[in-house]
């Protein structure tokens, strides 16, 4: 039985994308020659990458005999602004993003709503953690606070995003059986909507928490506090044992957050 269905199967080749052998020379050998002058291009200091090797074994080094002690008050005070910053951005994105996120829905907003909502998410999800947390800096000094307002923005653009495509393809037949009692809008999102996108909201916020944390990490090198200050610091004082323990204590919570995100987001689903 299964030699007549093997010998039934006939191989057929894949459709080629360019026909004309010529053309297929053309476009290979014009992006070797494209990457060929912009390699040749970089300018590399060699001595400079000679030194740089040096400087790395040291780090690795270091990260191989974390120091846990010498800096633990600092590294301690780091966490607890990343950990808050991370727990309040979340939550306040969250809060902004579920009515921007049911704006954002088309089968739900009229369109100037709609408009103004997509115009929202936009606008958030153009510019990178970093690059918004060096303006809010530059507007708020030095702290925590910038990092907060940082990491809320760029929860706003990922989640409602998200939670407006969810109820975009939410069942339209309990949708209209709600109408159809004659439920007025509200009565539709929190009986026909609320339930069907509840548990990918929660699975999304775990998500976000999750990214939150690592990015409070990266925003803290421009000055938004958190661990990410402390390690660019121990970096800056060349204390690289210092900074592999600051390293491996992200690494850690990173992995119990992950992992503890996974499990409620399976239980909630």
């Amino acid at each position: 039985m299964s030699g007549e269905v093997t010998s039934s199967r006939t191989w057929k080749r894949p459709p080629v994308l360019l026909k004309n052998p010529a053309w297929r020379w053309t476009i290979l050998s014009g992006t070797a020659i494209y990457l060929f002058l912009a390699i040749s291009s970089v300018e590399v200091d060699w001595f400079r990458v000679y030194e740089g090797l040096e400087r790395g074994w040291r780090f690795i080094q270091g990260f191989l005999s974390p120091d846990f002690n010498s800096r633990w008050r600092d590294i301690q005070a780091g966490l607890i602004e990343s950990l808050t910053m991370t727990l309040t951005s979340t939550v306040a994105g969250v809060l902004i993003s579920v009515p921007i996120g049911i704006g954002a829905a088309r089968n739900l907003a009229p369109a100037p709503v709609y408009m103004l909502c997509r115009s929202i998410i936009t606008v958030s999800r153009s510019f990178q953690e970093i690059i918004i947390a060096i303006l809010l800096v530059a507007m708020f000094g030095f702290g925590p606070f910038a990092g907060f307002l940082t990491l809320t923005f760029a929860s706003i653009g990922f989640l409602s995003k998200l939670l407006a495509e969810e109820i975009e393809d939410c069942d339209s037949a309990q949708i209209e059986a709600i109408r159809a009692t004659g439920a007025g809008w509200w009565q539709v999102v929190n009986y026909a909507i609320q339930p069907q996108v509840m548990p990918r909201l929660i699975g999304l916020s775990l998500y976000r928490l999750d990214i939150n944390f690592r990015e409070s990490s990266v925003i803290g090198i421009v000055g938004a506090g958190g661990v990410g200050a402390t390690l660019n610091t121990a970096i800056d004082r060349y204390e690289y044992d210092s900074a592999g323990a600051i390293l491996i204590i992200i690494i850690a919570i990173v992995l119990v957050v992950e992992y503890s995100s996974s499990y409620i987001r399976r239980w909630v689903q």
